[in-house]
């Protein structure tokens, strides 16, 4: 079998990782990723329904971590297959997966070979100038008028800006913001350091965005928000994600979201419009993550704090957002049960 792209990890921890799954009980498993390497297109893909049940036995906490990384050597398998047979598109799909649901093991793995048949998925069945020139015509994921807010008024709770106004800032040095803001425990607005950003003149473009990532599989959280009974998740293509949000104007949407996703390790495209801020390494200066929150309008996310310090840097549109000083975190009567006691029970 012709290889598309090189797993030089994969290559090197197999026979480490097959033995460690065989100790636990995946010995069919373990047959059949030997198949695949033959060239059995057929017994890869046994292969990776056997790695899915798995990693859907029970709670995803219980989940034996070598079966992520299972998951992960078998999607590798299947998408050079796919890969082999020029079905690029689905490659790039069952390596989305390996990245959403495997292990960190072949991490490194996953993200090269995606970005080398991305490349590939976007030629597949299009005419590359096209597509180029589509972009052009500047379709609008937000359109570009003034802020209305009388409009806004009508969305958001009562008195909603009639509290105290966050600080706002121009130029702000870091060290400006390490002894006025951060230590001191205020939030702040910095009005100027994402101008340079690429992102803030192509994340507008629905064209732009379909082009680069629109064949990339990604997670979203479908209902009013993850404390409703009816909240769920479901994986969609990233351009299945873009046509609904162009569509909420039809209310019978049920509001999709994608939040808190590392969707710049996913999509290297995406990571190289933005540019991570000086404020970031404050402090102790370690960053902990860089996550993407993408939604239509009137979108909500409930009350809830974070565990760490948090820079929010909005791209395209506008969020409103409300805070709340720790001291006041009792009152604000969080969840008892661990799964949510980040999150409040005041409807605000």
């Amino acid at each position: 079998m012709e290889t598309f792209f090189s797993t030089p990890i994969l290559d090197e921890e197999s026979p480490g990782l097959l033995k460690t799954i065989s100790e636990h009980g995946g010995y069919a498993y373990v047959r059949m990723v030997a198949q695949a390497v033959l060239g059995d297109t057929r017994a890869a893909e046994a292969a990776l329904e056997m790695a899915w049940e798995q990693l859907h036995s029970g709670p995803w906490h219980s989940v034996l971590p070598v079966w992520r990384d299972a998951y992960s050597m078998a999607c590798l398998h299947v998408a050079k297959h796919h890969c082999g047979n020029g079905e690029f598109k689905e490659a790039l799909r069952v390596l989305d997966m390996g990245v959403i649901m495997g292990g960190p093991l072949l991490r490194k793995d996953l993200d090269s070979a995606i970005e080398t048949v991305s490349f590939s998925a976007r030629g597949e069945g299009e005419n590359g100038e096209r597509s180029e020139a589509s972009s052009e015509n500047g379709r609008r994921l937000v359109s570009e008028v003034e802020f209305d807010k009388a409009e806004l008024l009508q969305i958001l709770p009562n008195r909603s800006l009639s509290c105290k106004d966050v600080a706002k800032s121009s130029a702000l040095s870091l060290e400006g913001f390490l002894c006025e803001y951060f230590l001191s425990g205020f939030p702040v607005i910095i009005t100027d350091c994402m101008a340079h950003w690429p992102a803030r003149a192509k994340w507008n473009d629905i064209d732009y965005l379909k082009r680069v990532a629109g064949d990339s599989t990604v997670p979203v959280e479908v209902g009013k928000n993850y404390l409703c009974p009816e909240w769920k998740q479901e994986l969609i293509p990233f351009s299945q994600f873009l046509e609904g949000i162009q569509s909420t104007g039809n209310s019978s949407n049920v509001p999709t979201y994608l939040a808190q996703h590392p969707l710049f390790d996913q999509i290297t495209e995406l990571r190289k419009d933005i540019y991570v801020p000086d404020y970031c390494f404050a402090g102790r200066g370690e960053l902990r993550s860089v996550n993407a929150w993408f939604g239509p309008v009137g979108t909500v996310t409930p009350l809830h704090h974070d565990p760490h310090h948090n820079i929010l840097a909005q791209v395209v549109g506008k969020k409103y957002v409300r805070l709340y000083p720790a001291s006041l975190s009792e009152e604000l009567y969080p969840y008892t049960e661990t799964m949510l006691c980040n999150s409040s029970q005041l409807k605000i």
